[in-house]
């Protein structure tokens, strides 16, 4: 597929997208305030979400615009309320606090809690690197044992939340957690927001995208004056065109979460 088609495909997939709305009265806390939630809260506010911000400051003068400016019926309150309220948990805080926040939240059980963060640090050299040796929603998992723990939303920049269609082209959604049902849930809300959600396989690949997130801290780091902005996409090359390379299919490979609103089935084989 040329790249002018895999742009039309986009517009016309992402604009037919957007009106889709949450099944329900579902109510999602965004614990963090900053860059990347008030990004998400408006629009998963539109797509029919019951959005509460949690927040260390509730009452503050910049929470209540955030909340004025989502509409929705959307509230704040402290992060252990905001949590408590609600069916998913997005965690939108940066590390070394998301260690103390992600395990002060009260009781997560059953919940759908999504992790974005990225637990990176820089290295002797300036260049970014882990600061963890598994992955940030690995450990939130181990902290919330009973939660499901989904790593999404966490490989594109907080503007291309706010439009999709800034990208030029389908943006993918990488999403990684040791439970079908949340992944097949959030791959959903994804769907909802105008991007195709791929199935990233176990929780612990939640190490693989969180490497990829530390691609955007290069050119900040290099004090660029233009930074970048990158996306896996979709593409057929390979399975139309084998290499007959062997390798043991994953434990799953029969069983794949359903990635609802993904755009799998539309990328042909290339001409």
């Amino acid at each position: 597929m040329s790249r002018k088609a895999w742009v039309l495909a986009s517009i016309a997939w992402t604009l037919a997208a957007q009106p889709v709305h949450a099944a329900g009265p579902e109510t999602v806390a965004l614990i963090g305030t900053g860059d990347m939630g008030d990004s998400l809260g408006p629009r998963l506010a539109s797509i029919g979400y019951r959005v509460v911000y949690g927040t260390r400051s509730p009452d503050s003068e910049r929470v209540r615009e955030l909340v004025a400016q989502t509409g929705h019926g959307a509230t704040a309150a402290t992060q252990e309320v905001a949590a408590k309220s609600a069916d998913i948990v997005f965690l939108l805080i940066p590390w070394p606090a998301m260690e103390t926040v992600a395990q002060g939240l009260g009781d997560l059980a059953g919940k759908i809690v999504v992790d974005i963060s990225m637990p990176f640090e820089q290295g002797a050299d300036g260049y970014p690197q882990s600061r963890l040796t598994t992955s940030s929603a690995e450990l939130i998992q181990g902290w919330n044992p009973k939660a499901r723990v989904v790593k999404a939303f966490a490989s594109q920049g907080s503007y291309i939340i706010d439009q999709p269609l800034a990208a030029g082209g389908p943006v993918t959604i990488p999403i990684a957690s040791d439970h079908r049902d949340a992944k097949e849930k959030v791959s959903e809300i994804a769907g909802a927001l105008g991007f195709d959600p791929v199935d990233f396989g176990p929780l612990r690949m939640a190490r693989q995208i969180e490497a990829l997130q530390m691609i955007y801290m290069i050119p900040f780091v290099q004090e660029r004056k233009v930074f970048w902005e990158f996306y896996f996409r979709r593409s057929n090359y390979w399975a139309c065109n084998p290499t007959g390379e062997s390798l043991v299919p994953v434990f799953d490979s029969d069983d794949l979460a359903v990635m609802r609103g993904s755009l799998e089935s539309a990328v042909p084989c290339p001409k």
